[in-house]
């Protein structure tokens, strides 16, 4: 039995994965574990059995949204946020495909907006990502009016007053 994910996961995320006893209140807490096959604490388990090219493959890594409540809950300190990124660039770099459909697609996306504004923007994300990946573009038109007429989300992104800043830490993650 491998535990080269382990280890990888370990030294890539510094996180002890392994120091998870499936207490479950990351799972309980998950926003999108209804559409997950697996669920957080048992994808940390499959990652601790060796059973690596489940996870790699899984849907469930992609699904993450990185809302941390899972981190907040865990008993034992493990950052499973960081975990699913960690593992989604793991299975990038391993050469799997995203496991769930347009998911690398709105990644490259939402890192590119907050790389040229220094912040994420509502509106053109969802622009592009609805350009891009061919979903409908009217479906989402009387929700978005909604939040636009509220003031939640504005036309022109707000530029990010220290640039340089933002580039500086786009930089240092390549390295």
């Amino acid at each position: 039995m491998s535990h080269h994910l382990l280890d990888e996961i370990r030294t890539l995320s510094r996180r002890e994965v392994e120091l998870c006893y499936h207490c479950h209140k990351c799972t309980a807490g998950c926003p999108v574990v209804d559409a997950m096959q697996y669920g957080p604490d048992l994808l940390l388990r499959m990652v601790s059995l060796g059973q690596d090219e489940a996870v790699l493959k899984s849907r469930d890594i992609w699904l993450c949204v990185g809302c941390y409540i899972c981190a907040t809950r865990c008993p034992n300190d493990i950052d499973i946020a960081v975990t699913m990124d960690t593992l989604r660039q793991t299975s990038l770099a391993r050469g799997y495909p995203a496991g769930e459909r347009d998911a690398l697609l709105f990644h490259r996306l939402f890192m590119g907006v907050v790389q040229r504004f220094g912040r994420s923007h509502e509106a053109f994300m969802l622009g592009l990502f609805k350009v891009l990946s061919k979903v409908p573009l009217m479906i989402d038109v009387p929700a978005g009016i909604g939040l636009f007429m509220r003031g939640k989300v504005p036309i022109l992104p707000e530029r990010l007053r220290a640039p340089t800043q933002v580039r500086q830490i786009f930089q240092r993650s390549k390295t």
